[in-house]
């Protein structure tokens, strides 16, 4: 396709989007599946105008992928509502933890024994296929920084940490396939790629988010406004973030996630209005917090940020899921492929929500939501095109690439179609009875 007809599809997309946008909310299905469907109808399982190869197109996909889902983890991180106690986010904690392994687990069991492949390959597809999706699952995620339903809360903590935690087990299956050191015993790879990179990113990402929270916190009470560029500054810790972690081998997605919540809390903090307010679950029972100070009104770089990261967000959701869909071909679609989805979306994804969720005291309607809607998508392509950036055998490249895409896509499918009908029946928006407050 010509560069004037891509400028013309996507106009055309964004168009059609910003004035039909009543309407698609009202229909049982996300935007990505229109998004996927106009990609399959344009590439080469419809009309042939564009075909995009994963294989060939490898870097250019990683480095897209890799910026959008920098975008989404900050925007997910600067929207968490809780104070950052274990008591809160023990369940998201555990999930991108406990709920991982066993997810990689499950799925590098089903590859190696069900589709043969490679222990090595198993491996790499399970961590590719683990990691939910804060891109993709906008349905399910929380929708501003002051919203409090702790389904939304648990899915976007989860996807906000489960794209680094997902890496230690990439480099697992690469270093079983000859591809990356993991030492003695994989010595290696427990002290470098496990603790080091994950804690490593952590410290770096408080650390960096409460400094520009206190420097811009400094600036602005000095009684006049500074003109300080809140998208600018916001993008600019992503950057900082992120180029620490490649510069010390620690995992970016970790850092920037915490970084947007270590800059949010402590924005909040200063304004004197951290733990503010009543924490309503969905079981019924309220977590109350201490006040904020009365009529405390501050401008917040985390917040200022937030629209610009939000519409890059959606535009880069729109492009990608038009290649996504431009890379399927008719004989895409295998039993291979499908079969593996259904393991993943019905017996991996459930069985590891449950048992990372464990003794936790949720509600099981709340676990079997957060089972059904782990969302694969742009994190799997990610890593895939990651992988083979750092020397994946092209003929298992191919296979990896094959099964994914059938993931990804039913996936967009699937969870698309069920979203809306399933959180209107079993997680409502309170209203009436669920809106009033309760006393003690």
């Amino acid at each position: 396709m010509s560069l004037a007809g891509w400028f013309l599809l996507v106009g055309v997309l964004l168009l059609c989007m910003g004035l039909t946008t009543s309407l698609i909310k009202r229909l049982p299905i996300t935007s990505a599946i229109l998004y996927l469907a106009v990609g399959l109808l344009v590439g080469p399982s419809g009309f042939g105008l564009f075909h995009f190869n994963p294989l060939e197109q490898s870097a250019l996909f990683e480095v897209l992928t890799e910026v959008v889902i920098l975008i989404s983890l900050f925007s997910a991180g600067v929207k968490m509502p809780s104070p950052v106690t274990f008591a809160q986010w023990r369940a998201p904690v555990f999930l991108a933890t406990v709920s991982m392994m066993a997810s990689v687990a499950l799925v590098a069991g089903f590859g190696h024994f069900a589709l043969g492949l490679p222990l090595g390959g198993a491996v790499l597809l399970g961590a590719v296929l683990a990691p939910t999706d804060p891109v993709l699952a906008t349905e399910v995620q929380t929708r501003h920084a002051g919203d409090n339903d702790r389904l939304r809360f648990t899915l976007t903590c989860e996807a906000g940490m489960n794209d680094g935690s997902a890496f230690p087990f990439v480099m697992l299956g690469l270093g079983l396939l000859g591809l990356h050191g993991l030492g003695n015993f994989g010595q290696r790879w427990l002290l470098m790629d496990v603790l080091w990179a994950s804690l490593a990113a952590i410290a770096i990402g408080v650390f960096c988010g409460w400094a520009l929270a206190y420097v811009c916190g400094h600036l602005r009470g000095r009684g006049k406004d500074p003109g300080l560029l809140d998208d600018f500054l916001g993008l600019g810790l992503i950057a900082v973030v992120y180029g620490l972690s490649l510069w010390l081998d620690a995992w970016g997605f970790l850092g920037v996630f915490f970084a947007a919540v270590a800059l949010r809390q402590t924005e909040l903090k200063l304004a004197g209005d951290a733990p503010a307010g009543r924490l309503e679950h969905q079981d019924g029972t309220i977590s109350v917090f201490q006040g904020a100070r009365e009529g405390a009104s501050v401008h917040r770089v985390s917040e200022g940020s937030l629209v610009f990261k939000e519409h890059l967000e959606r535009l880069s959701e729109l492009v990608l899921i038009l290649l996504i869909g431009g890379m399927l071909f008719l004989d895409s679609w295998s039993w291979r492929g499908v079969v593996l989805a259904l393991f993943v979306f019905t017996v991996a994804r459930p069985l590891s929500v449950f048992l990372g969720l464990a003794g936790s005291g949720k509600p099981w309607r709340l676990r079997g939501l957060v089972g059904w809607f782990g969302v694969r998508g742009i994190g799997s392509m990610y890593y895939l095109m990651y992988s083979i950036e750092h020397g994946l055998p092209e003929e298992l490249a191919i296979e990896l690439i094959h099964l994914t895409l059938m993931v990804v896509a039913l996936s967009i499918l699937l969870h698309g179609v069920s979203v809306k009908p399933l959180i209107q029946r079993f997680w409502p928006t309170r209203s009436g009875a669920h809106s009033r407050t309760k006393s003690g």
